[in-house]
């Protein structure tokens, strides 16, 4: 069991201890199935949709779990965290039900729905600009000033291990209906996610082949798995997806990535787009740019994972601007093609930008 949230690493015993502290705050997302994303992948194909979730993603899992655990005596000091957004929210959330100050450093350039809802939740906003400023130095006089506890968005293994419960339900999931997957997508920014989901599946599933979904321009794990260290991305690179825009994976979610991670691709923001649309048509459900990407991944790479067998896509959130997510359902998705110009790697191989094979 976790200790040291800053050093150990998360197991599956942490992941259901999570998945207690979780009973009655978030909520237990189902899996989803339809026959047009069926039709069109040409494999069954799961949907986790944590777009449902409380605060529309999957950061109110581990924004609870690791607030919670915040002694009495620290909590009327608060709680500091730095977010482009979902995490912003998912922390917001957590410290108005504990009766918590948060405060909160966010890119000036966050999409106005997320600044504004959480403010909505209580929290204290504090903007800054990403390409001259960092939130790590403003979030640590913030907290020298105060003494508040630092919520990482996801080097810290309890936030892991709450959002492994995502997984830990998928699992358990498709276990009591009698699925199993051949292969699962998740989106990773600092990967936290990913890292969780990867401990859930490879207690319960260790078959299920597990890939990173990133942004085009933003595949600093699919690089640093290549590279068997942590590789950084270039600065000031965009992405409509901001959820996943960190610049480089955390420290102990890629230790699990790299015993865990079979491959990874990209999306551009064409393709993202798309993912929205289709996803808006067809399956009924909003999802941001970051959170579709996963989704993106699997329509434009088809064959590689239609092979392997039934899929479970993560859909990590539904927090979008109007005005973006209109952009997005006015467009017409297009015919996939099978294969698609995506950055693959298998981990272990030398990485290269080539079609899905």
């Amino acid at each position: 069991m976790i200790t040291d949230p800053l050093r150990d690493l998360p197991t599956i015993d942490d992941v259901e201890d999570a998945a207690q502290r979780l009973k009655g705050v978030t909520l237990h997302t189902p899996l989803l199935r339809f026959d047009a994303l069926d039709a069109v992948i040409g494999a069954p194909v799961w949907i986790k949709p944590e777009t449902l979730q409380r605060t529309g993603s999957f950061k109110m899992r581990g924004a609870w779990n690791r607030i919670s655990r915040i002694p009495d005596a620290e909590k009327p000091k608060g709680v500091v965290a730095f977010s482009s957004g979902n995490h912003a929210q998912g922390v917001a959330e957590a410290a108005r039900i504990l009766g918590m100050k948060a405060t909160i450093v966010m890119p000036s350039d966050a999409p106005r729905a997320k600044i504004e809802s959480t403010k909505k939740r209580g929290a204290e906003v504090r903007l800054y600009d990403r390409i001259s400023e960092s939130r790590e130095a403003i979030a640590a006089e913030l907290v020298k000033a105060s003494g508040a506890t630092t919520v990482r968005p996801f080097d810290d293994a309890w936030i892991m291990a709450g959002q492994g419960t995502a997984g830990l339900e998928a699992a358990k999931d498709a276990a009591a209906q009698g699925a199993a997957f051949g292969s699962l997508i998740c989106n990773a920014s600092g990967g936290g996610l990913l890292a969780g989901v990867a401990v859930a599946f490879e207690a319960l599933s260790p078959s299920t082949e597990v890939y990173v979904a990133e942004p085009d321009g933003h595949d600093d794990l699919i690089r640093s798995l290549a590279a068997k260290k942590i590789v950084a991305n270039a600065p000031g690179i965009r992405s409509i997806a901001d959820a996943l825009m960190s610049p480089e994976p955390g420290v102990l979610p890629f230790a699990i990535h790299q015993r865990r991670v079979t491959g990874g691709f990209t999306a551009t923001n064409d393709q993202l787009l798309d993912a929205m649309s289709f996803a808006f048509h067809n399956l009924k459900l909003v999802v941001e740019p970051g959170g579709a990407n996963a989704l993106a991944v699997l329509l434009n790479n088809r064959e590689h994972f239609a092979k392997r067998g039934p899929v479970l896509v993560v859909l990590s959130g539904g927090n979008v601007d109007a005005e973006l997510f209109a952009q997005a359902i006015a467009r017409q998705p297009p015919a996939w093609r099978n294969g698609g110009d995506s950055s693959v790697l298998r981990n272990g191989d030398t990485f290269a930008s080539a079609r899905a094979t």
